[in-house]
């Protein structure tokens, strides 16, 4: 990875409808919070957090949004759709499967490394 790398949406096979794969259900300039069901928690699916990116600033403008007038449409991303760009050399990855935190080197029936 190199700095300034776009980030993209990892395509997953999942649908939260009308194309969109992932809800964005937090942003900040640095770090993102991506969730592959509808619902507004980490408690029930997958849930991706991103770290050292910096997060496009039109897509952080419309989370702060609808953040701000009670969440009530959050936004949602397509797969392969960039997010940010790099901070540096790395970025952070956690990812959550119905609230517990999932090791990203296991290689089990979750996870489709390459």
């Amino acid at each position: 990875m190199t700095a300034s790398e776009t980030i993209q949406v990892p395509d997953s096979g999942y649908s939260i409808g009308s194309g969109y794969e992932v809800l964005v259900l937090y942003a900040s300039t640095e770090r993102i919070s991506l969730k592959y069901t509808r619902d507004d928690n980490v408690i029930s699916g997958y849930t991706l957090h991103v770290e050292n990116v910096c997060v496009d600033p039109n897509l952080l403008a419309l989370y702060q949004e609808s953040n701000s007038t009670g969440r009530s449409q959050l936004p949602a991303l397509q797969s392969g759709q960039a997010f940010g760009r790099a901070r540096g050399a790395e970025i952070g990855v956690a990812i959550r499967d119905n609230g517990t935190f999932m090791d990203p080197r296991s290689r089990n029936d979750w996870w489709r490394g390459r």
